[in-house]
C-alpha cells in the first residue's frame, strides 16, 4: 500500500437494486473512498463501509517460518 492510504471494504446497492460486496478502493480517507465509489456507481446506496487492515509484516506466515516451527516441535520430542 501506499504512505498515507487506507483501504476500505465496502458493501453497497446500486441503483438496480443489486447488492455488491467487498469492493475495496485506496484513500486517504473514507470521505474520499466514498467519492470514488460514486463515480464507479451512480447513485449508489453505501449500505455498509470499513477499513481493511493488512497483516503487520513480521504477523504473516510463510512457508519457511512454519517449516522451522515444526523441525523445532519435531526434534523436542
Amino acid at each position: 500500500m501506499t504512505a498515507g492510504m487506507i483501504k476500505y471494504s465496502f458493501k453497497i446497492r446500486t441503483r438496480g437494486g443489486m447488492v455488491v460486496e467487498s469492493l475495496q478502493v485506496l484513500a486517504r480517507e473514507r470521505a474520499e473512498a466514498e467519492r470514488k465509489i460514486n463515480q464507479i456507481y451512480h447513485h449508489c446506496e453505501i449500505l455498509e463501509c470499513h477499513e481493511v487492515t493488512a497483516p503487520i509484516k513480521g504477523e504473516a506466515l510463510d512457508l519457511e517460518g512454519v517449516i522451522s516451527l515444526i523441525s523445532k516441535q519435531e526434534e523436542s520430542k
